[in-house]
């Protein structure tokens, strides 16, 4: 069962009784991501996440981690281009403490700026490391080519000049503007009753006032068949393409996640059969499609040498324009919607799952849709409907990103 509540500061709770597990997953979304940043804050929104964990008035940074590691517990985060998530997932009997270090942990973290100097060495090597890792940073370099200058084409964890000139009053700055209750969601998932939203709601009672700042839309991206290269010696080339794909409220996204599974989204898929199972080109191929408040990017990831990196990409094409041009066999047709149905409900089997989903439907579609009710919709999907997003694809031509020798 699924209980909701709004709060008196404007802060939500989403609560979901499952009496059938032993444990608990607790996380507090926040709205705000690399998408909110300025080009000169990039990077900010993933280092107060950090920050979070390098201690609070009453706790010290180890005693945050001997706390969970005590109970058997596990905490984390994580930050993308829209929102920051803080969860922790507990035994039940734990519940309250884990909700009680959570809140402490941002409302009251101390942002010390020697714990800052020691924490911006370690995004530093986090950025290193993902520099050095091309099936990693070529999605950042796609991005960077599709959306050209909206704050969609920054990276998450931003630059090293950015990271390296944060201080203490940047980050309680840009806290204060958007770590607001009305961009706070805290959703829970587990063998919990109802009865634990009062004390949710009782430890984060606060209120801070939205500035104009926290106010402003988000502008819309346009997309943009760029192309971004960067030359690496790497042992593979790597190639992304990215379509224009569509946003999270779009009624076009059944018929997306369709087409993406038959495209590249599972083993049975065309460019995983024909690239990688018939002709041996690629170990890693595949595509995916992410969604966004207002858009959307299909991407297409290949991983070959660089002597075959002309003719994969050639093959890829071929594969993308033969489904714009014929559209899905009888087979794909039959199987697409089971697959994806099947896929939806097995990505909802633990309290980790159950707690993000109802976190993004309310922080991003402000309604949550039944199981039944998301496959109804799948099962509505017709013709037409892949027709109009195989069309989508085709108005533009691909967005490109090629990491390679020479």
């Amino acid at each position: 069962m699924l209980h909701r509540k709004e709060c008196q500061n404007g802060m939500r709770i989403v609560l979901e009784e499952i009496n059938t597990v032993r444990s608990v997953t607790i996380g507090i979304w926040v709205k705000t991501g690399s998408r909110d940043e300025t080009a000169e804050q990039n990077g900010i929104s993933h280092f107060i996440e950090h920050m979070l964990f390098k201690g609070t008035k009453t706790r010290s940074p180890q005693e945050i981690a001997e706390a969970f590691d005590g109970i058997g517990g596990e905490i984390n985060a994580f930050t993308s281009k829209e929102y920051t998530c803080y969860y922790a997932k507990v035994l039940d009997s734990h519940k309250d403490l884990a909700i009680e270090i959570l809140s402490d942990m941002l409302l009251h973290s101390t942002f010390d700026p020697i714990e800052m100097e020691r924490e911006k060495k370690v995004v530093l090597e986090e950025i290193n490391m993902t520099e050095d890792t091309p099936d990693d940073i070529i999605h950042d370099l796609l991005a960077e080519a599709a959306y050209k200058s909206n704050t969609l084409a920054m990276p998450i964890l931003g630059s090293k000049s950015t990271v390296a000139h944060f201080n203490q009053e940047d980050i309680l700055k840009y806290q204060k503007e958007h770590y607001i209750p009305s961009n706070i969601v805290v959703s829970i998932a587990g063998n919990v009753q109802n009865d634990f939203i009062k004390t949710v709601e009782h430890l984060l009672s606060f209120n801070t006032h939205s500035s104009d700042l926290s106010k402003i839309e988000t502008e819309k991206p346009l997309f943009y068949s760029n192309h971004v290269s960067q030359t690496k010696e790497t042992e593979q080339a790597h190639i992304c393409l990215g379509y224009e794909g569509v946003g999270i409220e779009d009624d076009q996204i059944y018929p997306m996640m369709m087409v993406n599974n038959v495209l590249g989204g599972s083993m049975s898929s065309r460019l995983f059969q024909e690239i990688r199972e018939k002709e041996g080109m690629a170990y890693s191929i595949f595509s995916y499609h992410s969604s966004f408040l207002d858009s959307g990017l299909l991407t297409i990831y290949a991983g070959t040498s660089k002597h075959q990196l002309v003719t994969v990409r050639e093959k890829i094409e071929k594969i993308v324009q033969q489904l714009q041009s014929e559209g899905f066999t009888e087979k794909e047709w039959e199987n697409s919607k089971e697959q994806l149905k099947g896929l939806y409900m097995l990505s909802l089997e633990s309290t980790n799952s159950k707690m993000s989903r109802n976190a993004r439907n309310e922080l991003l579609l402000h309604e949550h849709p039944s199981l039944d009710d998301i496959l109804q919709k799948i099962d509505k999907v017709n013709r037409n409907d892949i027709n109009g997003v195989l069309e989508l694809l085709n108005a533009n031509k691909s967005a490109s990103a090629i990491i390679a020798p020479n």
